[in-house]
């Protein structure tokens, strides 16, 4: 069913009538949510370099032509974000650069890096140091390469996409299925807070929505690691002509994303990408990140909503409007978690709510975010703010 998916060790599948069950959703199947939320952040885009030629992308550049930033730029933009009072340095690149980016390789060893990941973790650090809490999304990663960085991120993440193969990943170099899946898993296997989410109208069909979404929801249920699935609509650009998926079509898929995934995932839509106001009926609760500060590189032409448009997509659908943290309180351990903590604790713990997981004793925050998030500073003080006002009216 997943193409690609036991070549790279992911024994996974899912039932034909679940996916039939999942087709046959509407957005008259789910309601509203209780509250929205959002991250304020930065956009970091470490390197334009990616072996993949993704026929909708603007992001990647060609050998010859990407860039790479310096631990200096880094810093910077670092500064002005903590200075914006955002918590999240998003690091975006393209997938792991192939051997034909010559002059990426070269500028990492002269710096003193064997790989983009080892870059990656020292900018990452970087980071923690002026204040922001980083979430890395490095696309498809072996075992190695995510334990490379990940006790320096809050959470991680990688957009499935799609399970299906379709001619938008077209080419020599293109995106797998089952590497995307691999990933995802490994996320699992490492205790690493995980975003996902599936990418709309590059050619999958309504079964193809059903059978990724399915697929989360079945890693999730493995490793209870997924926090946030976005539902992200293709849109035209200078490489991509075909059109963007119609609001009767998102609004399905998003009721869909609502319905197969179990209440303490985030279902997300990008409000400069997908008519948010339109979609919250159908069971979105967060907007994402959002920079005050940057643009978004993944999709330069789209700009970012300012603060006061987030609060007018809330009170229109009437619903309070909160700011959260790149990784969901309950990936927290309990004695950072607020008091009004009401969530199923992804180690174990009980909420006010009395639900129980029954995975215990997991250790999703490593002791340098855990260190970040309780210091005694302007930094630490910006998260615990973040955490008690979460979801309140701003």
């Amino acid at each position: 069913m997943f193409p690609g998916a036991s070549e790279y060790g992911v024994d996974l599948t899912v039932e034909e009538t679940a996916v039939d069950d999942l087709c046959a959703v509407t957005p008259d199947d789910v309601d509203a949510p209780p509250e929205l939320t959002f991250a304020r952040n930065v956009f970091i885009p470490l390197t334009t370099a990616c072996r993949y030629t993704c026929t909708y992308c603007t992001y990647f550049d060609a050998p010859g032509q990407a860039s790479l930033l310096s631990l200096e730029e880094v810093r910077d933009i670092c500064k002005r974000g903590a200075d914006a009072g955002c918590t999240e340095a998003l690091f975006t690149f393209g997938d792991d650069p192939d051997e034909r980016y010559t002059e990426i390789h070269e500028q990492l060893s002269e710096w003193g890096y064997d790989s983009i990941h080892t870059y990656l973790r020292a900018a990452c650090e970087v980071a923690l140091e002026e204040g922001l809490l980083p979430h890395a999304n490095p696309g498809d990663q072996t075992r190695e390469q995510m334990e490379t960085v990940a006790d320096v991120n809050a959470s991680m993440g990688v957009m499935l996409e799609t399970t299906a193969e379709v001619d938008a990943h077209a080419g020599p170099r293109q995106k797998e299925p089952g590497q995307r899946l691999r990933t995802i898993q490994t996320a699992g296997e490492l205790d690493v807070a995980f975003t996902t989410g599936i990418l709309v109208g590059i050619g999958e069909t309504w079964r193809d929505r059903a059978e990724s979404l399915l697929a989360i929801r079945e890693m999730h249920e493995r490793y209870d690691h997924v926090q946030e699935v976005i539902v992200q609509p293709v849109v035209d650009n200078e490489r991509w002509s075909d059109g963007s998926p119609a609001l009767e079509a998102m609004r399905r898929v998003t009721a869909m994303a609502r319905v197969a995934l179990p209440e303490e995932i985030s279902v997300q839509v990008p409000p400069n990408l997908a008519p948010a106001r339109e979609l919250i009926d159908c069971g979105v609760d967060d907007l994402g990140g959002v920079s005050p500060v940057t643009d978004d590189h993944i999709n330069p032409d789209y700009k970012w909503p300012a603060l006061r448009e987030l609060e007018e997509i809330a009170a229109s659908a009437a619903l309070p409007l909160g700011e959260r943290l790149p990784v969901y309180e309950r990936f927290l351990p309990d004695d950072l978690r607020t008091d009004a903590f009401d969530g199923v604790a992804a180690d174990g713990t009980v909420g006010a709510s009395g639900n129980r997981n029954p995975n215990a004793d997991r250790e999703w925050i490593s002791p340098t975010i855990r260190d970040a998030l309780a210091a005694d500073d302007e930094a630490g003080e910006r998260y615990r703010s973040v955490l008690e006002q979460s979801a309140l009216p701003l």
